[in-house]
């Protein structure tokens, strides 16, 4: 009978990580990253933050990492209804969840468009009407940005 062999390979490897003393007195790694410069001012809007989470989610139970949505909502120690309240985005238009996905970051202030005022959209079967719907909501909405906003929705 023959054994099964396995072959060994040796080699080196050579990384290169330096420590600098930073801010009270902890250090600071100069690794590979993102340097602070190349990071957009601002915080992500909620929303756009929501409707990923449920592109995740769906993801998770078609793969069949999370058995249901109530699964998800034990694993996520949340309740049930606000996982189907998430979960709702999905059905939204497929530009529209985009347009979610692509929301200027806020800079100062409140998000513009909240989730709660999403919700009725998400609610109509018809995409036609939700289109109808989300262009309302942005033109109520999007006049009322910051000018930073305004500023950073130009450079884009």
């Amino acid at each position: 009978m023959r054994r099964n062999q396995t072959s060994a390979v040796t080699g080196t490897i050579e990384v290169r990580w330096t420590f600098k003393p930073g801010h009270n007195g902890r250090k600071r790694t100069d690794g590979p990253g993102i340097s602070p410069r190349d990071i957009e001012p601002g915080n992500v809007p909620r929303i756009t933050r929501l409707m990923a989470l449920a592109i995740k989610f769906d993801c998770l139970v078609r793969r069949g990492e999370g058995r249901d949505y109530a699964d998800l909502a034990r694993l996520g120690y949340v309740t049930r209804a606000r996982i189907t309240q998430i979960m709702n985005l999905l059905n939204l238009e497929p530009d529209i969840q985009e347009e979610l996905l692509f929301l200027p970051r806020t800079v100062k202030g409140r998000d513009p468009i909240r989730e709660r005022d999403v919700r009725p959209i998400a609610a109509v079967p018809y995409w036609n009407r939700q289109r109808k719907m989300w262009k309302a909501l942005l033109k109520e909405r999007m006049r009322k940005l910051p000018d930073a906003q305004d500023a950073a929705r130009a450079a884009r």
